[in-house]
């Protein structure tokens, strides 16, 4: 009977690792065939050129190709949806942007779980919005603005991308701290918005910088601020939100995730080639251009941004009483 006892242990032991072996000598072998990162948005803009810049490095590194799959609609959802639910291999990955998390509550009737149902690898970076005006607005600084907007209740037109996008809700969350009372302008894209703001037909908006800074930089528009915690290696004198409106920051964020199930030794490849493309001084550069403020790091690190920046703004969705068109 001890003898069966310890035999059937022994086989027990040996069963259980050996799932364990096979996925340690999958993950060596990976990838051994073509990779395709599902990228949410249409071709052209800064989070296609991210997507094809970083899978242009895997394919250099892995020696398999990387293959960008542009797959826009419904607000990044459809994308999202097809990556989410495909085999949790790390044959199909997902290039993240602050939108899915944003999305989590501004959807009611999403088949899947953002938070719960993607893998998360790497953030890549946290690109700042910048708060501008047109030159009309008497405001020069932040403090300046907020009585400006005080004075003028509802006079005060704040354009956006669109309902639920990054410069939307990071003007909500401006008026969730001061309590200043403007007009929500969506438009279809944030080339829209941005040529009214630059014609003033509209006053204010939280724009991305790349888009914004020829403008400032040839004084159609004028900043008062970046949205971030620290301020833009781009514009080091331009001060913060954050510095006048305390406990406020705000940022887009891209990152790359998988499906939940996929083998964290896949994660940790993934990772790993991740950071090493961060620490290109190449990159570094051309992230730059591109407005964003490199972070990198661990998947639990990622993950728990995702947590965090879903619950963050969510309440902000809910103080806008933003519902997705």
């Amino acid at each position: 009977m001890k003898f069966a006892r310890r035999q059937f242990l022994r086989l027990a032991a040996s069963a259980g690792a050996l799932p364990i072996g096979n996925r340690l000598a999958n993950a060596q072998a990976y990838p051994a065939r073509p990779v395709r990162i599902i990228v949410p948005v249409a071709a052209g803009g800064a989070t296609d050129i991210l997507g094809r810049l970083l899978a242009q490095w895997l394919s250099d590194r892995m020696g398999q190709p990387f293959v960008v799959e542009n797959r826009p609609g419904a607000g990044g959802n459809i994308g999202t949806e097809m990556a989410l639910r495909a085999a949790p291999d790390g044959y199909t990955l997902l290039l993240i942007q602050a939108g899915n998390v944003i999305n989590t509550s501004l959807y009611n009737n999403l088949s899947f779980n953002f938070p719960r149902d993607a893998a998360a690898v790497v953030v890549v970076s946290r690109p700042p919005f910048m708060m501008s005006v047109h030159p009309s607005v008497p405001a020069k600084t932040i403090p300046e603005f907020i009585a400006h907007v005080s004075a003028n209740p509802g006079k005060v037109n704040m354009a956006s991308a669109g309902i639920g996008t990054g410069n939307h809700v990071a003007g909500e969350l401006f008026k969730m701290h001061t309590g200043v009372q403007m007009v929500h302008v969506p438009y279809r894209g944030g080339g829209p918005a941005l040529i009214d703001l630059v014609a003033g037909q509209v006053q204010v908006m939280f724009g991305s910088m790349p888009s914004m800074i020829q403008y400032v930089r040839a004084g159609t528009l004028r900043p008062l601020g970046v949205t971030t915690r620290a301020r833009s290696d781009v514009l080091p004198d331009l001060s913060t939100v954050g510095e006048f409106v305390p406990g406020y920051e705000a940022s887009d964020f891209y990152g790359l995730a998988a499906p939940k199930d996929t083998p964290p030794e896949i994660i940790a490849k993934l990772n790993h080639e991740t950071n090493a493309w961060l620490n290109d001084p190449a990159i570094t550069a051309r992230l730059a251009d591109l407005g964003g403020m490199i972070t990198g790091g661990t998947p639990e690190a990622a993950a728990r941004l995702i947590i965090d920046e879903t619950e963050k703004w969510a309440k902000v969705v809910k103080f806008a009483g933003a519902k997705a068109e």
